[in-house]
């Protein structure tokens, strides 16, 4: 591969088993290996994933977005998508659309015995608020073409009034 094509794959192609996975696990609910795919990509306004959930576990809390869209592709195994308070069951070669906004909380659920792997596909809207129905918690997320990003989750009890602390 020359340089040049070379600088394009650096930016432009990952493999999900050359990339760093995360493992996030929360008992006794949660566990799932993640590959954030789009990170140091020349992509801005989409974000990809492959998570794999282990059986009987849930990748993330039910939860919905108020700017992002998502797109769930199921690569492997079969599960549970908990969506608007019902529960679809998914197999390999599903693939489901979720809208933003509250009519479609969502959640995905590994009820079978086998891992269960899907591959990710979201809007990057900037900033986001996502809300958790089950908690009564809000997140905010904003990140910015410096780098940093900022990050606060809260429930709405806990917000302060406009005004406070300010002169």
């Amino acid at each position: 591969m020359n340089t040049r094509a070379g600088q394009l794959a650096s930016k432009l192609v990952r493999n999900f088993n050359d990339i760093g996975k995360a493992l996030d696990v929360r008992p006794p609910l949660y566990e799932s290996l993640c590959a954030r795919l789009a990170v140091g990509t020349a992509a801005k306004n989409l974000g990809a994933s492959i998570d794999i959930v282990a059986p009987g576990m849930r990748s993330c809390p039910y939860h919905f977005h108020h700017a992002q869209e998502e797109m769930f592709i199921i690569l492997e195994g079969k599960g549970t998508f908990r969506i608007a308070g019902e529960l679809l069951p998914v197999r390999e070669g599903d693939v489901v659309f979720i809208p933003p906004g509250p009519e479609y909380p969502h959640q995905i659920i590994n009820s079978s015995n086998e891992p269960l792997k899907y591959l990710s596909i979201s809007t990057r809207e900037d900033p986001e608020i996502v809300e958790y129905p089950d908690s009564g918690k809000y997140q905010a997320i904003a990140r910015g073409d410096h780098g940093k990003e900022v990050r606060v989750i809260q429930r709405e009890s806990n917000s302060l009034d406009y005004w406070d602390a300010e002169p």
